[in-house]
């Protein structure tokens, strides 16, 4: 399906880096100061990408010494990239196969930006549905399951219909009939 929007259309042109040497402090501090939630690690090419997901993962839950611990020692090395003139849809598919959020941007050899995947949607909110299939619900059983406490139907007692069905005693039954249960 093509949106007609191309990925240079969406992207950041001129994305925050950091260098593989750049403490996890330092990263933490760039991230903060300008609000994104990823970073590339680069020196003359583009070597990966944190995230705010891999600071906290793969660094503080293990109580590393976030002044030590480099760039390169926890960055994502496989990086999932696409072309600026690819589709916006090709992109967000992409995303929805790797279960990521950030995608570098190259051209020929040379990273030219980084699309998100709130720049995407910005652009074309409609995609979401796409990735509705790559969505999972984690701890799906300590999720509350709301239930309605009326219901719409017949009612087991007097046959009659009714918009406003209780469950009493294991039997749908109209307000009139309530009493009789």
């Amino acid at each position: 399906m093509k949106t007609g929007y191309k990925v240079c259309d969406a992207m950041t042109m001129a994305p925050i880096t950091v260098k593989p040497s750049a403490s996890l402090q330092e990263i933490a501090h760039v991230m903060t100061e300008h609000h994104v939630g990823a970073v590339l690690v680069k020196d003359a090419q583009l070597r990966g990408i944190i995230t705010e997901q891999d600071i906290v993962r793969k660094a503080v839950a293990n109580a590393h010494d976030m002044k030590k611990k480099k760039a390169q020692d926890i960055m994502e090395k496989v990086i999932h990239s696409i072309a600026p003139e690819d589709d916006i849809h090709k992109a967000l598919l992409k995303m929805g196969e790797a279960n990521i959020r950030h995608l570098p941007v190259i051209s020929g050899k040379k990273m030219v930006g980084l699309l998100t995947l709130k720049d995407a949607l910005k652009i074309q909110p409609q995609l979401f549905d796409l990735l509705l299939d790559k969505i999972e619900l984690r701890e799906e059983e300590r999720k509350p399951i709301a239930t309605p406490k009326e219901f719409e139907g017949i009612c087991q007692l007097c046959g009659e219909y009714s918009e406003a069905l209780s469950n009493i005693k294991s039997s749908l039954v109209c307000s009139d009939c309530k009493d009789r249960v």
